[in-house]
């Protein structure tokens, strides 16, 4: 019983570990070969309707940057809510901030899988031990008989978030860097917010857009 009890244990810190976790792949990442210095500082733009995440999404990236060397701004400190949707706030932003760049994020896709999962019950054991030890008495079986219940299947579901992240220069205004991403969203928005902006800055220091 004490095995059961503890497998048991084990399969619950499993599920909690796991549940809380984010993963997020680049599916594709480029870099314009002729764009060469690494900006000095950057405008940060996440584009979406829900304040909060949009200070997340700005406030992480701007964290990132400046432990990689890059100065950054967070877009939502100079350009209201209400008036994300207007480009010249963007230029006049990144002209009163001195960036030399501004990276814009979006998210472009969110899709929810589902998995059927079969239902589970403990084993009894061979058919020759027919009565093991946990029927000897009753607070024996009834301990068990709560452990061993029967697990009904279920649907489960996970959601996937795909993200694009631009980066322009400022003089031109083309684009330098992109990068499409896919984050499987578990937990918190916070949470897979932070695994996505992991993922850019490793794609970003590897095309010597960023510091080490």
């Amino acid at each position: 019983m004490k095995h059961i009890v503890t497998f048991l244990l084990l399969c619950g810190l499993a599920v909690v570990i796991l549940g809380g976790c984010a993963a997020t792949q680049v599916t594709s990442d480029w870099k314009d070969p002729t764009y060469q210095a690494p900006p000095r500082k950057i405008l940060v733009v996440a584009i979406t309707k829900n304040p909060g995440n949009r200070r997340i999404f700005e406030d992480e990236f701007v964290s990132r940057l400046k432990e990689h060397g890059t100065d950054a701004v967070a877009g939502y400190k100079r350009i209201p809510d209400q008036q994300q949707g207007n480009r010249q706030n963007i230029a006049d932003t990144m002209k009163a901030e001195q960036a030399d760049a501004v990276l814009i994020v979006r998210l472009i896709n969110r899709k929810i899988v589902q998995t059927y999962v079969p239902g589970t019950v403990a084993p009894y054991g061979a058919w020759y031990d027919r009565y093991p030890s946990y029927y000897g008495t009753w607070p024996d079986y009834y301990g068990y008989g709560w452990q061993a219940m029967y697990s009904p299947g279920y649907v489960a579901e996970d959601e996937y978030a795909f993200i694009e992240t631009n980066l322009y220069q400022a003089g031109n205004e083309k684009l330098v860097w992109s990068a499409t991403s896919e984050t499987e969203v578990r937990g918190s928005d916070p949470k897979f917010i932070k695994s996505y902006v992991d993922a850019m800055i490793d794609s970003l220091i590897k095309h010597n857009l960023v510091s080490k």
